[in-house]
């Protein structure tokens, strides 16, 4: 064979005459071989150069076949080529993954399943298994365990200091993390290593950050069999997991408004109402958009303190919708609570309502209606203020509905205000309906734009006579709903207050059963 200076330099032993076997490498040999074997086959394949290693560097080996039928190869030095391409190969898999995570975690907003899908990713792609810590809650570490090809499992791990564990202390504070080779895997106790895992040859403790506060640390854990972490590797895990602690950090911290909003949402939703002190209470709420939970109408039953007084309802209207709405609603309603002591005086009560909304940042008014009930024989009597609310309607046994005549004017808009109190009783049977605009105002019908208007309310009451509390409020829900169909609406808001029908249950010779007398 005859070779210029370069590939002598590449093959040093080669020399002229020397034959290619004696010098060149097996795969460059068998290439050599097909080309100058005789027959058809002698045809070279020229389409692509052929690749291998000679002398530890990366050779592409170029064929060309001369006149008198020998072969000459030019051989090209391709290993930096070859590092850069692996380079960008192993830097668009990491890409990738880091995307894939970014998806994988910003799709849930449960804290668990964050753990759950931190550890199961680090475990498929950084190492042989992957620990998610969340931060200690007293005594106990919230663990997420996963290895490579199995699904995550949560332990609770208690009186685990996790200063003991080097690095894990500070990743949980947020501090940097320890480089893995500063950290003998030796001394990783046996909560640490997963059931069958077998000896830790290398160990990577990186903090997940969150919002300002640690949201947890990611370890990864690899076998005595593999290569240990290298600092590109340690490096790659941060990236995941600063990924992965926002994922975790906006989970909890949708967790802990999920609980705030929870808290205040029972404290805002209208009560349910009952049988209290031998009157019938009933009610109904629908705030204006399905979605919300709470708007700006409200109601409430105050139970008397004392035998044979009164129980005090308040149904109101905040003006406008939504949170901002419910906020004001809470204000009032805590207000009334307060001025329980004067509600046989429900001119007094708005007076000072309307004091305290005017002294306050809020720049809305509101309607209210204040009914005391008390149960005297059989009959109920009502004591009715209305503060710039629609007056309550009363339903008679024999289906006349009357309206009851009070009026008076804004909570919250003048320095004074007018208010008139109505009297009125309830027999077996009868009811009073207490009632916001959201109803009378539902536009809807057969054109779309009609509104549902007190006449239809009245004349759906008149066939309400005789009906329980509960079955009144309902009703009256119901046509509502259908009338404005999927239509906007205002906050809605009903409340009934019956007098209940006396019943007696009288036997029938001791053993079938009886029927209920009026």
């Amino acid at each position: 064979m005859r070779c210029n200076e370069a590939t002598g330099l590449l093959l040093p032993a080669a020399a002229p005459g020397t034959p290619l076997v004696a010098v060149a490498p097996d795969w460059l040999c068998a290439a050599h071989t097909a080309l100058t074997r005789p027959g058809p086959h002698a045809v070279p394949d020229t389409e692509g150069p052929l690749h291998g290693v000679i002398g530890g560097r990366r050779v592409a080996a170029y064929p060309s076949v001369r006149t008198d039928g020998s072969v000459a190869w030019w051989l090209v030095d391709d290993t930096d080529h070859q590092l850069v391409r692996e380079a960008l190969r192993v830097e668009r898999e990491r890409t990738a993954f880091l995307a894939k995570a970014s998806n994988v975690l910003l799709s849930s907003l449960n804290l668990g399943r964050c753990m759950d899908v931190t550890a199961q990713l680090a475990a498929e792609s950084l190492a042989d298994a992957a620990l998610a810590i969340a931060p200690p809650r007293g005594h106990r570490l919230p663990v997420v365990t996963c290895l490579r090809g199995g699904s995550p499992a949560l332990s609770t791990q208690e009186g685990v200091d996790p200063d003991d564990v080097p690095g894990l202390g500070e990743a949980l504070r947020g501090f940097p993390p320890v480089p893995s080779r500063w950290i003998d895997p030796a001394t990783a106790p046996a909560w640490m290593v997963p059931p069958g895992f077998g000896p830790v040859g290398s160990i990577v403790i990186t903090p997940l950050p969150g919002h300002g506060v640690a949201a947890g640390a990611l370890i990864l854990l690899r076998r005595t069999e593999n290569a240990a972490f290298t600092d590109e590797e340690e490096v790659f895990a941060r990236l995941f997991a600063a990924r992965a602690g926002a994922a975790m950090s906006a989970a909890r911290l949708y967790a802990e408004q999920t609980a705030i909003t929870d808290v205040l949402m029972r404290e805002l939703l209208p009560p349910t109402l009952h049988h209290i002190s031998g009157v019938d209470f009933a009610g109904r709420y629908r705030p204006s958009a399905d979605h919300e939970r709470v708007g700006g109408d409200f109601y409430d039953v105050h139970p008397a303190a004392v035998e044979g007084e009164a129980s005090l309802v308040s149904l109101g209207d905040v003006c406008g919708k939504g949170l901002e709405a419910a906020v004001l609603t809470g204000k009032i309603r805590n207000t009334l609570h307060a001025l329980l002591p004067l509600a046989d005086d429900h001119r007094r009560m708005l007076s000072l309502l309307n004091t305290a909304l005017l002294n306050s940042h809020h720049t809305r008014f509101a309607t209210l209606v204040l009914a005391s009930a008390v149960r005297r024989g059989n009959m109920v009597d009502l004591k009715l203020t209305s503060g710039g609310h629609p007056s309550p309607l009363i339903i008679r046994s024999d289906g006349t509905v009357e309206e009851a005549d009070t009026n008076g004017t804004l909570i919250g808009a003048l320095p004074d205000i007018t208010a008139t109190t109505a009297e009125a009783s309830l027999a077996p049977g009868e009811s009073c309906v207490l009632y916001t605009d959201g109803i009378t105002e539902a536009k809807g019908g057969p054109m779309g734009d009609a509104l549902f208007g007190e006449g239809r309310l009245k004349r759906a009451l008149t066939e309400c006579a005789g009906m329980p509390a509960e079955g009144i409020a309902e009703h009256v829900q119901m046509l509502a709903a259908q009338w404005l169909g999927n239509r906007s609406h205002d906050d809605m808001a009903v409340v009934v207050i019956s007098a209940p029908r006396t019943h007696h249950l009288s036997a029938v010779n001791g053993r079938t059963r009886g029927r209920f007398t009026a």
